[in-house]
């Protein structure tokens, strides 16, 4: 048997789970000791977001820890290492099983703790910035809800490959944070419209939007001939209006992306280039996580509370084990 949280009704409850069965030839087995809180984790626990075929129904979509066993057909890893891992699902548990190619070991003096604020955000960051969007060094990026953990992950990233980032947030002390992370450029939504900032900043050639609804329109206004919206979340709703004439006159191209139902070779392509290109970053502390709190698994609900209300700069983590 392990721990896990099941949703239970309204509540989620902390209890015995069935372990696994068996371990697959090309997975690690890891003694979960941090995971964290993700948007997505919240949608799930609401009904509206259901885990792909196959994958585990517990919420989770990250965690760090042990490798407690390894897959016949596995190399690179020995039980004990400490890694962090990009899930499907299953993360808010004692222990996880995970395909070795979404397994990367935590950077050197990287504590388990830290190394919990990785995966989901970084993996998300990279491949939307620099694999969808494909973007060019000093191409111009708007990022949408950037006081949020991937927001604060997307700003540094971007910025360090330079790709210079306008932020838009709904709180003047997140898009504070935003500015001492290196965007150059800021936007309270409370305002109104940042169409006509953007615009004053110099236009952009990318826009990062997690919100979706009506923002479509006025992300189209701002983008320059060959500009990329790549949509990755549906906060503000599913529907929207669109400017098919200047999609067509400036060549614009509305992306539609999601990271945890691509299949793993997909995501083995996105770990790679982070252990290649972002991970000397973090080692060298160029870059690094930004951390908002940490819960212990038992405050799951307060946690999730926290993130729902918009309340966190950051990551949200959670302890399961030591």
């Amino acid at each position: 048997m392990m721990k896990a949280i099941k949703i239970v009704g309204d509540s989620l409850v902390w209890e015995d789970y069935a372990s696994f069965d068996d371990l697959p030839a090309n997975h690690v087995e890891i003694d979960v000791v941090w995971t964290a809180v993700n948007r997505a984790d919240l949608s799930q626990r609401a009904g509206v977001y259901p885990p792909p075929p196959g994958a585990s129904e517990i919420l989770g979509l990250e965690v760090s820890g042990r490798i407690a066993a390894i897959g016949e057909a596995v190399t690179g890893f020995e039980v004990g290492d400490e890694v962090c891992a990009l899930l499907t699902g299953g993360g808010y548990a004692t222990k996880v099983l995970v395909p070795a190619a979404q397994v990367l070991p935590i950077p050197k003096g990287y504590s388990l703790q830290k190394a919990a604020a990785l995966p989901e955000v970084f993996a998300t960051a990279w491949l939307n910035l620099y694999q969808e969007a494909d973007l060019r060094p000093g191409e111009r990026v708007l990022l949408h809800a950037a006081g949020s953990g991937l927001g604060t992950t997307v700003i540094q990233i971007a910025t360090a490959f330079g790709n210079p980032v306008f932020a838009t947030a709904g709180d003047d002390d997140k898009l504070e944070v935003c500015r001492k992370l290196g965007a150059t450029g800021t936007w309270n939504r409370k305002n109104g419209s940042f169409v006509d900032a953007v615009k004053s900043w110099g236009g952009v050639d990318m826009v990062l939007d997690p919100v979706g609804g009506g923002y479509i329109k006025d992300d189209q206004k701002v983008l320059s001939a060959d500009g990329r919206i790549v949509l990755i979340g549906l906060l503000g709703g599913r529907f929207s209006e669109v400017d098919l004439g200047l999609m067509l006159m400036k060549r614009h191209k509305l992306i539609g992306s999601t990271l945890r139902s691509r299949s793993v070779a997909d995501k083995e392509r996105v770990m790679q280039d982070l252990y290649r290109h972002v991970w000397p970053l973090l080692v060298a502390g160029q870059i690094e996580p930004v951390i908002d709190s940490a819960w212990p698994i038992e405050q799951v609900e307060d946690a999730m509370a926290h993130v729902e209300a918009n309340k966190n700069t950051g990551k949200v983590l959670l302890q399961i084990g030591e």
